[in-house]
């Protein structure tokens, strides 16, 4: 690969990252009409690469093609409760083998990760957004198991249309750390029971949280606004 193709393949990957992210923690909202015009401008390229970012985020199933084009998929709530389901299994498998094959490097960076989210001040529904999906990516990046870190990360683009992170729910952000805390721990001491035991404690309650916002804006749709 010769050096102009490698530089455009590294831009289509961060272009690509980057609408994924802003998908993701809700910077661009479901329901969304996505254009290629729009966001070559946006990255200063030409519309070839935008189409085949669009296409990876329709197989993402981030985007799905309307009468009007490409835009945010809309909100599918029996999806996103088997993400969860799924996801406690998951989380559970990949904590106790990051316990078990995590190298000195990964129990640096995630004891990082943490002590940069403690010292947050005020964080956006975004940033609590962002901040959970990076910590998390470094434990699934912890067990070594490319298979499992690649089931998890297309689990989680099904929950980019989950309206509010359940992090911003009461004191959930301030106890998701802790949790988080008593993670790195587990994994440090190679602890593999104990790291299973909270990613699924974690999982569960972040499911729970995620059941009471759903029934909430089901609840908040059904009320008419001349009521």
């Amino acid at each position: 690969m010769t050096n102009s193709a490698a530089a455009q393949q590294t831009d289509r990957e961060s272009i690509f990252e980057t609408v994924r992210m802003d998908i993701l923690d809700g910077t661009i909202k479901p329901g969304t009409a996505l254009k290629e015009v729009a966001l070559a401008e946006r990255f200063g390229v030409s519309r070839t690469p935008i189409r085949e970012v669009l296409s990876r985020l329709e197989e993402a199933s981030l985007v799905s093609r309307k009468a009007r084009g490409l835009e945010v998929a809309a909100i599918d709530t029996e999806k996103i409760v088997q993400v969860y389901d799924a996801r406690i299994l998951l989380e559970e498998e990949v904590a106790g083998q990051s316990a078990m094959e995590r190298s000195i490097r990964d129990v640096f960076q995630l004891q990082a990760l943490l002590e940069r989210d403690r010292g947050l001040e005020n964080p956006t529904d975004r940033t609590l957004i962002r901040s959970n999906l990076e910590f998390h990516a470094a434990v699934w990046s912890a067990a070594h198991n490319p298979v499992l870190e690649d089931l998890l990360t297309r689990l989680t683009t099904h929950l980019v249309h989950a309206p509010q992170s359940t992090l911003s729910v009461g004191n959930r952000w301030a106890e998701s750390l802790d949790e988080h805390e008593a993670l790195i721990e587990a994994i440090e001491k190679r602890d593999s029971a104990r790291a299973r035991d909270i990613a699924r404690a974690h999982f569960t309650t972040a499911r729970s949280l995620r059941l009471d916002l759903l029934r909430r804006m089901v609840a908040e749709q059904q009320i008419s606004p001349l009521a």
